[in-house]
């Protein structure tokens, strides 16, 4: 009697053993495009060589079983003493051993190292996003810790090692530290000042014994933390670490992990501080301002993180329709499809452009574009991070029932699409904080302008763009009730003038036609049909 039914066929092969970076053209051409020419060889090998490891099963593996197995909270030992512990999965170590080793934490020590560091992260977190936290808050901690050199001195060394030293242990001990952050309370939210978690001064200078209870704690896990407490002087930033220098474990008390929609491999927490040593960072008062250079960094990741997300739901969308056949030929042939998978691949290419662009300030360190950062990398994390999850359900259907089933990996891609936008400031935190720059900041809005500026001329489009942009910027009538839609505008104006200066020219046809000319429908796959989009898609095929 005959067991089988037919042959499995027009099925398509899996997306591996390739390399993430190297197959990434956008990626690639950003990163030379803006380091110096004399990295360039050694930045190639480093970054494709993590590329490849990205684009293997074993790293695939690894991230499927950290997302299967979510960490564990381990609040006693079996003696009933109070231990506070997070176990992870072996998967979970390893990916994040691996970022540690590849510079994603040491950006600060290395020449070109923010636009390395980024581009790093975009190849590494399309791996398993979940780990991507402790390597995004250890980098961040680096420039609020250097408002006190002391500190500074004694810790970046250990923050930007390439050593994942795991375990608990007196920080002096490690050959690398990790870095997690505190800030929000139940009662108040992003609205920090409204924190309640009180710090009362010790005997020693800067040292402080704090008590409050976090609502959200970034990798509890880590060994120290960035949190704001009310000092005798205001709100105020410490530095908590997790074991004290004599060894003894410092008061972090861990509540209970949060059960989140995706971001599963990582542990979110809810921690309690119950004369819980401390030390000072910065000023008494000055917190928030203290603290807000940390908060940058990490909107910028936020930004990589969902460009990173994109990039891989695009190159499984275009990879599926590469090889599946429908209605007598290759689906990424048919018309209606290469629609679809040209408008995926066009936000793509523009967040991942503009997010590197970003990178690549931090960089370059002048005052110029420290200005320019400060209206751009919320306008970033607002639109970029936006735009991830529609894009990710439409990338899901090119793959059909296919890509509603978990063994695909498009629901784990799915259910981390939002998290970017909610984390760091959500979207109307983001907006009003573009305001409050070109308020406070008028060189901040100056700076800005004279980076799109260097795009008009080029497509008609833009220069409409750019025009209706200036117009909105001069009504300062219900400002902050179009704040959203302002930021918008900032956002997609510069994508724009970055595309048009650096992008091929049916890129940026398309894009300055659909975004900026309102030649678009409400939904991907609504491009003007005589755009030249077999090459946009094939711009973004991945080469496996």
């Amino acid at each position: 009697m005959a067991t089988g039914t037919h042959a499995v066929t027009n099925q398509v092969p899996p997306l591996v053993g390739y390399d993430v970076y190297g197959a990434d053209r956008v990626l690639t051409e950003a990163v030379e495009r803006h380091l110096d020419p004399g990295l360039l060889d050694l930045v190639r090998e480093e970054l494709s060589g993590l590329g490849r490891t990205a684009g293997s099963a074993q790293a695939q593996d690894w991230g499927v079983l950290a997302n299967e197995n979510p960490p564990r909270l381990r609040t006693h030992d079996r003696y009933g003493h109070r231990v506070d512990e997070v176990d992870f999965h072996p998967s979970w170590h390893r990916l994040l051993g691996k970022g540690v080793a590849a510079g994603l934490t040491a950006a600060w020590a290395r020449p070109g190292g923010h636009l390395r560091r980024a581009a790093g992260f975009v190849v590494w977190t399309q791996v398993e996003a979940g780990h991507g936290c402790p390597l995004s808050m250890t980098h961040a901690a680096v420039p609020a810790l250097r408002t006190d050199p002391e500190l500074a001195a004694e810790w970046e060394p250990r923050l930007t090692s390439t050593v994942y030293d795991q375990g608990l242990r007196p920080a002096s001990e490690k050959a690398g530290v990790l870095f997690g952050m505190g800030m929000t309370e139940k009662q108040g939210g992003s609205d920090v000042r409204a924190n309640t978690t009180m710090a009362r001064p010790l005997a020693e200078d800067g040292t402080y014994e704090l008590t409050g209870h976090k609502w959200f704690c970034s990798a509890p896990m880590s060994d120290g933390f960035l949190v704001l407490a009310q000092a005798p002087g205001g709100l105020t930033c410490f530095l908590v670490p997790r074991v004290l220098e004599d060894g003894t474990r410092n008061v972090f008390l861990i509540q209970r992990l949060k059960d989140k929609l995706g971001n599963r491999s990582n542990a979110s927490s809810e921690v309690e501080f119950d004369g819980t040593w401390a030390r000072r960072v910065g000023d008494e008062g000055r917190g928030v301002r203290t603290i807000i250079e940390m908060v940058a960094v990490t909107r910028l990741d936020c930004a990589l993180g969902a460009a990173a997300l994109m990039r891989q739901a695009v190159a499984q969308a275009v990879h599926h329709c590469t090889y599946r056949e429908a209605f007598g030929g290759k689906l990424i042939d048919k018309p209606l499809m290469r629609n679809v998978l040209a408008d995926l691949a066009l936000e793509s290419e523009a967040a991942t452009t503009l997010s590197l662009r970003l990178a690549a300030a931090y960089d370059a360190g002048s005052e110029q574009e420290r200005a320019f950062l400060r209206i751009a990398v919320p306008a970033a994390k607002y639109w970029v991070t936006k735009r991830c999850t529609p894009l990710v359900v439409e990338a899901s259907e090119c793959l059909g029932g296919n890509g509603y089933v978990e063994e695909s990996g498009m629901p784990r891609l799915l259910r981390e699409s939002p998290l970017n936008s909610i984390w760091e400031g959500a979207g109307n935190v983001q907006a009003l904080d573009i305001l409050r720059a070109m308020q406070r900041e008028p060189h901040a809005l100056n700076a800005y302008l004279e980076e799109i500026g260097r795009a008009r001329g080029a497509d008609h489009r833009l220069d409409g763009a750019i025009k209706n942009l200036l117009s909105e910027l001069a009504d300062l009538d219900g400002i902050e009730g179009r704040a959203r839609r302002l930021a918008e505008r900032i956002a997609l104006v510069l994508q724009g003038a970055l595309l048009v200066q650096y992008a091929p020219p049916e890129v940026a046809d398309a894009f300055c036609a659909s975004r900026l000319g309102g030649d678009w429908g409400a939904a991907f796959g609504t491009l003007p049909h005589s755009l030249d989009l077999a090459s946009v898609v094939e711009r973004a095929r991945p080469v496996s």
